[in-house]
């Protein structure tokens, strides 16, 4: 082998052996060499022992320990598939290490295909966002999703980031510089309208960005949804109001006197996604079918017809008629376009 007339050296000391690890030290660093190896696929033993401070001795004999242990089967004896492997001729021949089969820790719960595609798709967003772009961290995660799931991701891939990134790039660079910002923005009613903004704070709510500001249009402080925003300008004019002279409500909605009531039945577990549009104090009653009954405010039904949408099968219309005839008529067109294929 390469390295096996060389003198082995150690970190803290060149030229002298580290000191004999004691039993516990040694339980250690095989619970952490394993699935590092696990993790890295083919490692040479210089990789391993520059990785974890230790002399390459003393990796190729954790190596041939790891290749005689394992977890006996349903009889107590140690078939071949009840032990750790490796690829020898690697390991004799050009000092590689490579596991070929893996035993009890293999057998953690794993994502499956569709969930490992919907997590990196998640983490493809987020990488696209200018806080976290060009981040080890991201690309590491998403290698290990892939390498860790328990059947191939399917190849995914997420638009339409660039920009609402290049949108939120902006916004920061005004709210750092000070300076107002112009944009078109379309309304939920589907009005859109050139703003001129003071940015005051930036949030997100899941996959979506909002920015909250003075409208000067308004003349009153308003959420704007990023991926509603076209053609924002950089001005010249200093921004009049910031996020310390104003009060900004907790909510990122807050309900206006000119609201609609619409009564709904929802799933238990979906309370918690509607948490915005119920005002604090609303009754929530359980039907006999196992739903809460509850009340939202909704600006529109524009509005309400985009949240039933969003929560196919979870969401129920139950007050007042004209809501459910607008949902229904809304729902109906849509089925017709598919079934002319339009």
């Amino acid at each position: 082998m390469a390295e096996r007339g060389r003198r082995p050296t150690s970190r803290r000391d060149p030229g002298r052996l580290p000191p004999a690890p004691q039993a516990r030290d040694k339980l250690a660093f095989l619970l952490a060499f394993v699935p590092w190896l696990m993790e890295h696929d083919r490692v040479t033993v210089d990789e391993a022992a520059a990785h974890f401070g230790e002399t390459p001795e003393r990796i190729r004999r954790a190596v041939s320990l790891i290749a005689v242990s394992g977890v006996p089967g349903e009889t107590d004896a140690y078939q071949h598939e009840d032990l750790f492997d490796i690829d020898w001729e690697a390991f004799e021949e050009r000092d590689e290490i490579a596991l070929t089969n893996l035993v009890a820790i293999d057998d953690a719960p794993r994502f499956s295909g569709r969930e490992a595609a919907a997590l990196i798709a998640g983490l493809q967003y987020l990488a696209a966002l200018p806080e976290n772009a060009d981040r080890a961290a991201v690309t590491t995660l998403v290698h290990k999703l892939s390498r860790g799931a328990s059947a191939e991701p399917s190849a995914v891939a997420v638009e339409g980031g660039a920009t609402v990134a290049e949108t939120l790039a902006l916004i920061r660079e005004a709210m750092d510089r000070g300076l107002q910002l112009e944009l078109d923005y379309l309304s939920s009613r589907g009005e859109r309208e050139r703003r001129r903004v003071d940015p005051l704070r930036v949030e997100s709510i899941d996959a979506d960005w909002y920015l909250r500001g003075w409208c000067h249009l308004r003349h009153a402080v308003r959420t704007f949804r990023l991926d509603r925003i076209s053609d924002p300008a950089l001005t010249d004019a200093a921004i009049e109001h910031r996020a310390g002279d104003l009060r900004l409500p907790e909510a990122l909605f807050e309900p206006s006197p000119d609201d609609l009531e619409v009564t709904i039945d929802l799933a238990p577990e979906a309370l918690i996604l509607l948490a915005d549009y119920i005002r604090d104090g609303t009754s929530t009653a359980e039907t006999p079918s196992g739903r809460l009954r509850t009340t939202l405010r909704v600006s529109h039904f524009h509005g309400l017809k985009r949240l039933v949408g969003s929560m196919p099968g979870v969401v129920t219309v139950v007050a007042p008629e004209s809501a459910r005839r607008e949902v229904a008529e809304w729902a109906a067109a849509g089925a017709a376009r598919y079934r002319d294929g339009t």
